[in-house]
């Protein structure tokens, strides 16, 4: 190309060529790339949000044995799985002890269900904005080839109208394939975390029910 579209002064001379071409792909592709491009924002942006949120609260797979220890040792119990768990013994109780899971269950988890389906919309949304985009391409070629003009003009608009085509099918393909690879891999960890918080629940039903039966037997041995 003799002239960019956006000069970047420190790409190379081959990175600028790659970007300018990239652009041009762009254009060709019609006004369906703005709405694909719009999905494949909000697909990222709500697998960032969720990985981030999950980071920052510390939302990890712990094993048993250190879940027995977090149950059994209240000094080892950090974060915001220690406090959980602190929370849901401190009740004395199977029931609080559901209380407390469920009513973390509702804060935290929910809103995951909430983005996790909308990123699966966006990633069924991408592919049939791809084939919109195809079907304004080829109306754009059916109509260039109507207009019975001929000539250089004609095949420049049949070759637009392919272009549209076909560029917008394949951007709908690459932006949700990846998209559901990244929404299983977010789902996977989120329901990862989810058998984690029964685990610990779990235990803390064990830890309950062993201090119900401690003093249930202590009255006892004090009356023999």
């Amino acid at each position: 190309m003799d002239e960019s579209f956006i000069v970047i002064p420190w790409l190379s001379a081959p990175q600028q060529e790659f970007v300018d071409h990239a652009i041009e792909i762009w254009i060709a592709g019609g006004w369906s790339m703005w709405a694909i491009a719009f999905v494949a924002f909000v697909m990222c942006a709500l697998a960032a949000s969720m990985v981030i949120t999950m980071v920052a609260r510390g939302m990890w797979v712990s094993s048993d044995k250190r879940i027995a220890r977090m149950v059994a040792e209240p000094a080892r119990r950090r974060g915001n799985t220690g406090r959980l768990i602190e929370a849901a013994l401190s009740t004395g109780t199977l029931e609080g002890v559901d209380g407390a899971f469920d009513q973390y269950r509702l804060a935290e988890l929910a809103s995951f269900d909430r983005k996790l389906r909308m990123m699966k919309i966006c990633v069924g949304t991408a592919p049939l904005l791809g084939l919109f985009g195809t079907v304004t391409g080829m109306l754009a070629t059916f109509a260039a080839l109507s207009s019975g003009s001929g000539g250089e003009k004609t095949m420049a608009q049949i070759a637009e109208g392919i272009s549209e085509a076909l560029i917008t099918t394949e951007t709908g393909l690459v932006v949700a394939l990846p998209g559901l690879f990244l929404q299983y891999q977010v789902a996977r960890r989120v329901e990862s975390f989810k058998v984690f918080l029964g685990r610990a629940e779990h235990a803390c039903h064990r830890a309950v029910r062993a201090r119900m039966s401690d003093s249930r037997k202590q009255p006892a041995a004090v009356a023999a």
